[in-house]
């Protein structure tokens, strides 16, 4: 199958709109109307509100009823391209199947499903055990395992990479084969072009390894694609790692993630050196998805050093972009990262992108302007589309730091943030990276003399845009598009879309 080579959106269907997948699928056709070309629908599964906000699904093959049905997703895919969430690594402690196992213990049909930390690691010396664990790469600060009482009589160590309320399930299993078979067909059914395959890289647990992105993780991706484009859908990787990593990854797979954009993009921006993001974008996967934000924080481990892999950026630089963030949100971001609040992640920033930048509008319009000229194709976060300020009401109210980048916005609130001078500049760059045949044809970087210049040729058709950093003051930087379709050349000012 073919995805469009256009500007996707990603939102949740409870926090864009009036709290339903039909009343966002008619601001896709009202406020939204003819700027995306897919949506990246966050989990829709029963139920969307659980601990980690859809990603732990009682039933990840049930639309939640507060929600919709799978005839809403089914019809929202009819004009755009679907992408949906394939939560590979675990299910919820609350899920049938895991209820059954806590009554019946090792008599339960769903035993199998679920990986222990006997079934991993099953040498009889603690001390080898304990030597195996520490190797294990650890995404969040919470604990590996969670014990668990079974069958009234016996307590047990579930692996929880995550959280105590998300079980691993054993993927190798054929208990787990079927589960993730359902699932498929659940998608294949109601319109789902894309599969984001969600911490897949943590699916596949050896003793004596760190259980991330092993060799059989890779096998167990590559089969997974395979049953996927089967089904007429295509498979997005979703990796934090070292970019080498990323890199071989997206030799193997469908689709991965560009992670190390956004960290690089504001790297850019604050220090107006654009050396480390050109080098990027002339290795960098070209079978990916860009973003700047997302529905979790800004990744820093993707531009970092791995041992003795260098990173993209010095540790250093990277210490001097995470307290520019934290300046420029008014030290808001501090407030919702590491220790400040309940955070689950060990390697991101929490705040939007727009706050990240000061909510300088020329920078921000800069910063798309970049994304949407990169290799890859696009994706546009709802709150980062409307230019939303840090939700510091909802952060306080949950004590969630990722809740300060996920705000509900009502259909009236979107009528009103559309009319934004920054807003309406953003619904221009998308416009024209959509219409663009030069996109479809072929990528190049240079960057001399602080020149940063990306370019797009594709028959005879090209797409520049040209980045001049000689000035000292930022919003002085020479900025501009130049685009040439057909017989028809044009300039345009990144200054000029704020009207």
């Amino acid at each position: 199958m073919s995805i469009s080579n256009g500007v996707q959106l990603i939102t949740y269907a409870d926090r864009l709109g009036d709290g339903s997948i039909e009343s966002l699928n008619s601001l896709l056709n009202g406020a939204l109307a003819n700027l995306f070309k897919g949506v990246h629908l966050l989990p829709f599964y029963y139920p969307f509100d659980g601990e980690d906000a859809g990603f732990d699904p009682i039933d990840h093959t049930s639309v939640d009823k507060r929600l919709g049905d799978w005839g809403h997703v089914k019809k929202m895919g009819e004009s755009v391209d679907i992408m949906a969430d394939l939560i590979v690594n675990h299910m919820s402690a609350q899920s049938q199947q895991f209820r059954d196992v806590l009554q019946h213990g090792k008599d339960s049909t769903y035993w199998p499903l679920f990986l222990t930390k006997q079934d991993v690691f099953n040498s009889k010396a603690d001390a080898e055990i304990d030597a195996q664990i520490a190797q294990v790469f650890r995404p969040r600060p919470t604990p590996f395992f969670s014990d668990y009482d079974i069958a009234g009589n016996e307590t047990v160590p579930f692996w929880t990479t995550f959280t105590s309320n998300q079980i691993d399930i054993d993927v190798e299993s054929d208990l787990g084969k079927d589960y993730l078979s359902s699932i498929l067909t659940s998608f294949t059914e109601s319109n789902v072009d894309l599969i984001r395959l969600d911490a897949a890289g943590y699916a596949i647990k050896r003793a004596g390894t760190n259980c991330f992105m092993l060799e059989e993780t890779f096998a167990f991706i590559e089969e997974l694609s395979t049953r996927a484009r089967s089904m007429n859908m295509q498979c997005l990787v979703e990796i934090h790692s070292h970019y080498q990593t990323q890199i071989d990854i997206a030799a193997r797979c469908d689709t991965v993630y560009d992670f190390a954009l956004p960290p690089l993009v504001l790297h850019t921006l604050f220090t107006q050196d654009a050396s480390a993001l050109a080098h990027w974008l002339s290795i960098s996967p070209r079978n990916c998805f860009t973003v700047l934000d997302t529905h979790d924080g800004i990744g820093i481990v993707d531009v970092g050093a791995n041992g003795d892999k260098p990173g993209l950026l010095e540790n250093e630089a990277i210490n001097a972009l995470v307290e520019q963030i934290h300046t420029n949100s008014n030290g808001e971001s501090r407030k919702a990262t590491g220790a400040a609040a309940n955070n689950v992640d060990l390697y991101q920033v929490n705040c939007t992108y727009y706050d990240a930048l000061g909510k300088n509008d020329f920078s921000y319009l800069l910063a798309r302007a970049i994304q949407f000229f990169s290799p890859g194709i696009p994706q546009v976060y709802y709150g980062g589309l409307l230019a939303a300020d840090n939700d510091m009401e909802l952060l306080a109210k949950t004590n969630v730091g990722r809740d300060i980048n996920r705000p509900y916005l009502s259909t009236k609130m979107v009528e009103e943030a559309v009319e934004k001078p920054v807003v309406k500049g953003l619904f221009e760059l998308i416009k024209l990276r959509n219409h663009s045949n030069a996109f479809n044809g072929d990528f190049s970087v240079s960057y001399e003399e602080s020149l940063l210049a990306l370019n797009w040729e594709n028959q005879g058709d090209s797409a520049r845009l040209e980045i001049d950093f000689t000035t000292t003051d930022f919003n002085a930087v020479d900025a501009a598009i130049h685009i040439k379709d057909g017989e028809k050349t044009s300039t345009l000012k990144i200054s000029e879309l704020l009207g």
